[in-house]
């Protein structure tokens, strides 16, 4: 009699969904110590926030877009067996090229103004994603190591950049973008509004669902793909196949790296006010991309709905508020479910078996 198998995907998607349970229940714990005659409201803000009102929906897509993007990148260059720590350095590099470009380059018509930004955003992200991936591959440098480097001279180079280029003394910030470098709101600014007030969702969220079918299609349809994937999990076999190491080694880090510039140029062309500052703080949206892919367990699509999640859930932990909770309770609740998207492979791997016994039984 044939086995009855189940799909490959099935335990990771399993083990995920173990893991944000997991994590909601310590986070219910955590509301009761808190503010337990608020508790429960808390936590229906938490689960049904984002979908409260539309203009929060839009805020979910908003919020979601650089968090895809970075989780891509992360994700990408996991898949080939490569660590890329360096997504902040990347992001805030790719969003100063957007932002320079949406600030100086005001000659661009109209339709292809915010294009050109984000193809500068992309190819900015790309270099400097290419400099640990040279590293790695003529020198043998950690990847780990040349990433943090770059996370840091990424951003004292943006800050300098910042304040000699594009920093307005008068106005204590940096010069807004041009309007024809903004973002398309494709009628989202319609749909997602409360009370004649639009959420700051744009095309910008296409734009990464795009971006990780695109990668999907990449690794699970391509040769190069393929050969991206085959040198990450066996270098040796994969030299011995006649594949060229050293330029895949290059060639997903570029990629990783443009991945994360979008994402900075996403964000910074928005239009929602939010524009680039001289910090001494390296890019939130870079690190926070390793819990979305590591939830996602690395799966391009899989990363879309990460994103959307924890963004979902920091739109509901602003509704906490209304409640008397601090905003930071919601970071620990979302950092409690990271802690147990850790354990994922754990899960899968109790998920795998149990699968394996229930088909057992099955016979």
């Amino acid at each position: 009699m044939k086995r009855k198998t189940f799909p490959s995907g099935v335990s990771s998607f399993l083990a995920s969904v173990m893991a944000i349970l997991l994590g909601m229940f310590v986070g219910l714990v955590i509301l009761v110590i808190s503010n337990p005659s608020q508790a429960s409201n808390g936590f229906a803000a938490i689960l049904f926030g984002g979908v409260s009102n539309m203009k929060n929906v839009g805020q979910v897509l908003y919020y979601a877009t650089p968090l895809i993007m970075t989780g891509l990148s992360v994700g990408f260059a996991s898949k080939t067996g490569l660590f890329n720590i360096g997504a902040s350095g990347q992001f805030i590099v790719g969003a100063f090229a957007a932002v320079f470009v949406g600030v100086r380059c005001t000659f661009l018509p109209g339709a292809f103004h915010w294009i050109a930004a984000l193809m500068a955003a992309t190819v900015c992200g790309a270099l400097w994603g290419m400099v640990p991936g040279v590293l790695k591959a003529f020198r043998n440098v950690n990847v780990v190591i040349g990433c943090i480097m770059m996370n840091y001279i990424g951003m004292y180079t943006v800050n300098a950049l910042v304040s000699g280029l594009i920093y307005d003394p008068l106005q204590s910030q940096s010069l807004p973008v041009a309007d024809t470098a903004v973002l398309p709101k494709m009628g989202f600014d319609l749909l997602f509004r409360y009370h004649n007030r639009p959420s700051s969702a744009n095309a910008g969220f296409i734009i990464a669902v795009l971006a990780g079918i695109a990668i999907f299609v990449i690794l699970q349809k391509t040769v190069f793909g393929y050969e991206l994937k085959a040198c990450g999990y066996n270098s040796e076999a994969g030299r011995y196949a006649g594949m060229n190491e050293k330029r895949n080694i290059v060639s997903s880090m570029a990629i990783a790296g443009a991945l994360a510039g979008l994402g900075g140029g996403l964000l910074y062309l928005a239009g929602s006010g939010n524009g680039i500052e001289v910090v001494d703080t390296l890019a939130a949206e870079g690190f926070n991309g390793i819990p979305v892919a590591l939830l996602a367990m690395n799966h391009p699509v899989g990363i879309i709905f990460s994103g959307a999640f924890i963004a979902y859930l920091k739109v509901g932990g602003d509704q906490m508020q209304l409640y008397n909770f601090v905003p930071e309770v919601i970071d620990i609740i979302i950092s409690v479910i990271i802690y147990f998207s850790a354990f994922a492979l754990v899960f899968q791997g109790v998920i795998k078996k149990l699968l394996k016994k229930t088909a057992d039984q099955s016979k």
